[in-house]
C-alpha cells in the first residue's frame, strides 16, 4: 500500500472516532453521508408499471409498463421522465430540510440515493436505468438543473436543482451546463397553484442564452420534485426549441395520487 494512502485511511479512522457517520436526517449511525437504513427503507420507490413517457406509476400492478391517457393524448415535449420515489414521509421531509430550510449538507445523500436508485455506474456513459427495468433512453451528452430566477436564488442563496445535478455529474463524470438555460421571469410559487394555473404560471418564464449549447445534444434536465410536470414540460419547450436532440428528466420525487 503506497505511504500516502495509508496515511489517509488512518486520517479516515482517527476522524470516524472523533466524530462518528451519522444519519444526516435523523442522526443515527450511519455511513459515509447516507441515510441510515430505517430512513432508506421508509422511502417508497417509483417501480414498474409505470407510464413509458412521463413515468407516472399506475394502480394495477398486474400491468406492464405503457403510455398513460395523458401522454396519448397530448404531444410531450420530452422522451422520458423518471423519479427516483414518492413525494411523502422520509423523502417529503428531508427535501424540505434540504430545499426550504437551507440544509445543504443533505444533497450528498440524496444524491446517492438518486444515483443508486437509477442504476447509473461510474465510468461508464450508459444508459441511465432503474430498478425497474426502465430505460431513460440514451447516454445524456449534459445534465441540465430547472434554474431559479435570480430573485428566488438571492431569497433562498442556492438552486437545490443545481446541487443534485452537479453531484450526479461529478460522481459519473458526466458534463453540466447550468449557464445557458435561464428562468427569466419571475414566477409565483407553484405549490400555491394547481392544475392550468401552474401552466400558465412557467409559461414563457426560460430562455437559451447560447442556443448553440444545446444543438444535437441529448440533455438530462435534472429537478427536486415532479408534481403536475409543467415547469420541465416548459423547460423541455424551450431547449428542443434551441436544438437539443433529446431531453429526458429525472427527479428525486412525484407526487403521486394513488
Amino acid at each position: 500500500m503506497q505511504p500516502h494512502f495509508l496515511g489517509q485511511l488512518m486520517l479516515n479512522t482517527f476522524l470516524n472516532l472523533l466524530l462518528p457517520q451519522i444519519c444526516p436526517l435523523c442522526s443515527t449511525d450511519s455511513e459515509d453521508d447516507q441515510f441510515c437504513q430505517k430512513c432508506l427503507s421508509d422511502i417508497r420507490l417509483i417501480t414498474s408499471p409505470i407510464c413509458l413517457c412521463c413515468g407516472v406509476p399506475f394502480i394495477s400492478q398486474e400491468c406492464e409498463d405503457h403510455l398513460c391517457g395523458r401522454c396519448i393524448k397530448k404531444q410531450i415535449p420530452f422522451s422520458t421522465a423518471r423519479s427516483i420515489g414518492v413525494y411523502e414521509g422520509v423523502l417529503l421531509e428531508a427535501i424540505h430540510k434540504f430545499k426550504y430550510n437551507g440544509k445543504i449538507s443533505l444533497s450528498k445523500a440524496l444524491v446517492k440515493i438518486m444515483a443508486s436508485a437509477t442504476g447509473m455506474q461510474s465510468h461508464r456513459n450508459i444508459a441511465f436505468e432503474k430498478a425497474s427495468g426502465a430505460i431513460l433512453s440514451g447516454s445524456p451528452d449534459l445534465i441540465v438543473p430547472v434554474p431559479l430566477h435570480k430573485t428566488r436564488l438571492k431569497e433562498r442563496g442556492f438552486n437545490q436543482s443545481l446541487l443534485l445535478a452537479r453531484g450526479l455529474a461529478g460522481i459519473y463524470h458526466l458534463s453540466i451546463d447550468y449557464l445557458n438555460l435561464k428562468r427569466i421571469r419571475s414566477t409565483d410559487h407553484q405549490v400555491n397553484l394547481k392544475g392550468k394555473d401552474r401552466l400558465v404560471n412557467v409559461r414563457g418564464a426560460f430562455a437559451v442564452k447560447d442556443r448553440d449549447a444545446f444543438k444535437d445534444k441529448k440533455v438530462l434536465l435534472i429537478d427536486d420534485v415532479y408534481t403536475t410536470g409543467a415547469t420541465i414540460a416548459e423547460c423541455s419547450k424551450v431547449l428542443k426549441k434551441a436544438g437539443a436532440k433529446d431531453v429526458n428528466i429525472l427527479t428525486l420525487a412525484r407526487v403521486v395520487n394513488l
